[in-house]
Parts: structure tokens; C-alpha cells; sequence
């Protein structure tokens, strides 16, 4: 299992160094400016396969700005489907000879399509890449993807809610505990406001929660390797793993205070913004790419941040007092299906998002992502972000798992729908698990 090292240089020097140099920005490559103009009179078309469906229409706007910007050359976004991983989408599209010229696929899809996709390793924004964020996307000595967004995630709450219940000013670092969290929860509900939004969806199930159980296994990355290369061997006991158990302990708590506790399965992605944002619920487990949602709803004048998933009783147990972040999205430049022009133009989008003031503008201030590139200096301007920047000050920061198998939020996800929904109880998920790993080549 490939990793992420030096994960705590990847985003301090991203965040950190962006505090430093404070939120202005400067357009410093003077090749950008020739980036924003035109020789050409015939326009080229390339598609940009999206899979963070949060940020579409944002995503939209960037690429129309850009077309202003070179008047020869459009974009057209495409998203990802609901329910579809990237990588089906992206394998679809060339299995029907349609290619996308860019393509945002998870890290651990990168290296499944370094035949087809361009080497990226003589681009400017190599070198200007925060340390660590192109380990993953690094194949045979060369560059094969774009370092898109730096991610964190855990229980988002809502301020005024946690402040009212509290009857002060809410401490995030007073969640040391599973206890605590639960203690929260009943204060919240006590002041007449629900404690919890669980979000079903597949990929937040098994793409975040439960890999959290792998991540606390220790804070050695070798020995996280370890458990993985166990699960895959048959040799991991679910059943006597104190973390994965800890964690689900966790979670049977978080379903009593689930606001969709009578059914589970009925909330999609776009309610959780919405009650975490009106404040009609203190916590919502999800990843600050969430803010651009959050926002359309927000009544606590942007007073929100995040807190652990804990998995124990004892403050001091790994993962009790930090949340996973990483880098999240790589996006790839098709050399198979897409023309010369048409590479050059996708070279010149991404370009466009790390050097211009107006793409830089796009990817923070509207996209609202934490960029992996040094050079610029924009701070996202929203609350989730400055609370992941401060578990990164401090030091408490768990792997993203962001390189497990294509398959494992969808097959495993469904198993986690299914416990969550009371259908199977904890030794047929731990069956599920523990087959679903034996069965990864």
C-alpha cells in the first residue's frame, strides 16, 4: 500500500506558510500572463471529469473564467454520477474511446492509468508542490498527476448550537473521549436541538469513518502498513481489534443520537449542510469540502469547526485527539484519446489555477481548497479550513487513507449501510471486512 510521507510538512506547508505570508496574493510567474492570452484562432475543446460533486458549480464558473481568459479554448465539466466511483467513470470513458482530457481521480487510482496518462514532470508546478503532496502521484520517477486539494474531516459542529448547549464558550478540545462525545450530544439535545446528522452515503461510511479503524492501529506508519497487509492475509481478528471495536462503539452511539435514527437511509448529502448550517442539529460527521454548502445555510456567522472521532474512553489513545488530513484529488491529463492541442490546453488549466490571480481565486476562495502548492499565499476564507490548519499546528493529524482499494467505500460502504441500518449486526460487518480484504489482490 503506497503511503503519503511527511504528511504533516504536505499541510503545514501549505497552511502555515500561507499564514505567514498572509491572505493577499501576486500573480508571480510571468508565464502565467502569456497563459491568459491567445495566438490561435481555432478554439480547442477538452472535458474535465470532476469527482468532487460539492464544488460543480464552482467548478463551472472556473472553467468559464478561464475560457474569457483564452478565448480559444472552452472546458467542459462533467460530473462524476452520484453512487459512481471516478474510477468506473474514467475507465467507462475510455472503454468507449471518449477519454476526458482531465481527469480528478482518487490517489490511489493514479498509478492504474500511468499508460495513459502524460508525464507531467517538466510542468513549473512541480517544483512549487508543498513537500510530499506528488509521493503518491509519482510513478516510475515521473509526475503522472496534479495535487488538487489537501482534505480533513471528523464531527463538523455548529458554535451557537455547542455555545447555547454549553452554556458558554464551547471548547472542541473539551471531546477527548467517546464519553464526552456523548455528553455533548446530550447537552445539545437538552437545549432542544438535535445532536447529530449521519449522512448514508456510501463513500462517507466507508471512505472516511471506517477507515479512521485502520488509521488509529498506530501512529507508525509501518505498523498501519502491517494491519492492512494482515487484513489482506486473513491474519487481522476484527473481533478482538480494540481500535476497530472502539470505533464502532463510537458509532452504535452516534446512530442513538442520529437525527435520521427511524430512517437512516432517507437523508442525502445536500441535508446535512442544510441542518448543520440552520442549526438544526450541534454535529455532522463530514470533510470541510463540505463548506461551500454549509455556507448557503449558515446561521452562526461562520462559527464552525471540527472535533474528533474517538474511539475510547482514555484521552490519551491514539486518534482521540486528532483528525485525518491529507492530499485528496489528482487530476491526470489523457495522452491516449486527446490530442497535442488539447494536452497543451490542460496544461494550461492547470497552470491557470496555480499562477493566475484569478485562478488562485477560483480554487480558494470559491472551490474553498486547501491548495498543495507553496507559491500561492490565499488562506481559504471559511471556518473548517482554519480548523484543520490548527490541528496541523498542533500536531494532531491521522493519515487520510486515501490510497485504499477503488472498491473499498462502494463494497464496504453498502456493509456499512447495512449496520447502520440495523439489516446486519457487528459479526457480519466485521465478516463483510474482513472478506471484502481477503479478497484484494
Amino acid at each position: 500500500m503506497k503511503r503519503k510521507k511527511l504528511l504533516s510538512m504536505i499541510v503545514s506547508s501549505a497552511l502555515i506558510l500561507s499564514l505567514v505570508a498572509g491572505c493577499g496574493t501576486t500573480n508571480n510567474n510571468t508565464s502565467a500572463k502569456s497563459n491568459t492570452s491567445s495566438k490561435s484562432s481555432e478554439t480547442v475543446k477538452i472535458t474535465f471529469l470532476n469527482s468532487k460533486g460539492e464544488i460543480e458549480s464552482q467548478l463551472e464558473a472556473a472553467a468559464k473564467q478561464f475560457t474569457k481568459e483564452n478565448s480559444n479554448i472552452t472546458v467542459d465539466v462533467i460530473p462524476v454520477p452520484a453512487g459512481q466511483s471516478p474510477f468506473e467513470k474514467v475507465t467507462s470513458m475510455y472503454a468507449s474511446g471518449n477519454a476526458p482530457t482531465l481527469a480528478m481521480l482518487d490517489p490511489g487510482d493514479v498509478a492504474k492509468f500511468k499508460d495513459k496518462f502524460l508525464d507531467l514532470s517538466n510542468e513549473k508546478w512541480v517544483s512549487d508542490a508543498v513537500s510530499g503532496a506528488l509521493n503518491v502521484a509519482t510513478i516510475d520517477g515521473k509526475v503522472m498527476a496534479f495535487p488538487f486539494a489537501i482534505e480533513g474531516y471528523g464531527f463538523i459542529y455548529n458554535k451557537a448550537v455547542l455555545d447555547k448547549a454549553f452554556g458558554g464558550n464551547f471548547d472542541p478540545k473539551s471531546i477527548k473521549t467517546r464519553n464526552d462525545l456523548e455528553n455533548a450530544f446530550k447537552k445539545v439535545e437538552a437545549s432542544g436541538v438535535k445532536a447529530l446528522e449521519i449522512s448514508p452515503m456510501d463513500w462517507s461510511l466507508a471512505g472516511h469513518f471506517l477507515p479512521i479503524a485502520y488509521a488509529d492501529q498506530s501512529k507508525d506508519p509501518a505498523q498501519v502498513d502491517k494491519f492492512i497487509s494482515d487484513l489482506k492475509a486473513g491474519k487481522a481478528d476484527l473481533a478482538n481489534n480494540k481500535v476497530f471495536n472502539g470505533l464502532m462503539d463510537t458509532f452504535d452511539m452516534m446512530k442513538k443520537y442520529n437525527l435520521d435514527k427511524n430512517n437512516p437511509m432517507a437523508p442525502t448529502y445536500d441535508k446535512g449542510p442544510q441542518v448543520i448550517g440552520q442549526g438544526q442539529v450541534g454535529f455532522w460527521f463530514m470533510g470541510n469540502w463540505a463548506w461551500p454548502q454549509i455556507k448557503t445555510f449558515d446561521t452562526a456567522n461562520g462559527q464552525y469547526g471540527f472535533v474528533p472521532v474517538p474511539i475510547s474512553n482514555d484521552p490519551n489513545d491514539y486518534g482521540n485527539s486528532g483528525i485525518p488530513v491529507g492530499v485528496t484529488k489528482f487530476i491526470g491529463i489523457d495522452k491516449t484519446q486527446n490530442n497535442q492541442a488539447q494536452q497543451d490546453a490542460a496544461k494550461k488549466f492547470l497552470n491557470w489555477l496555480v499562477y493566475s490571480q484569478s485562478g488562485q481565486d477560483a480554487l480558494v476562495n470559491q472551490c474553498s481548497v486547501i491548495p498543495a502548492f507553496k507559491n500561492i499565499k490565499l488562506v481559504p476564507n471559511d471556518p473548517l479550513a482554519k480548523s484543520i490548519e490548527q490541528y496541523i499546528t498542533e500536531g494532531n493529524t491521522l493519515e487520510f487513507m486515501t490510497t485504499l482499494p477503488s472498491d473499498h467505500w462502494s463494497k464496504l460502504g453498502a456493509s456499512m449501510q447495512k449496520y447502520l441500518s440495523g439489516v446486519t449486526d457487528r459479526k457480519g460487518l466485521i465478516n463483510d471486512i474482513e472478506s471484502y480484504w481477503k479478497s484484494v489482490q
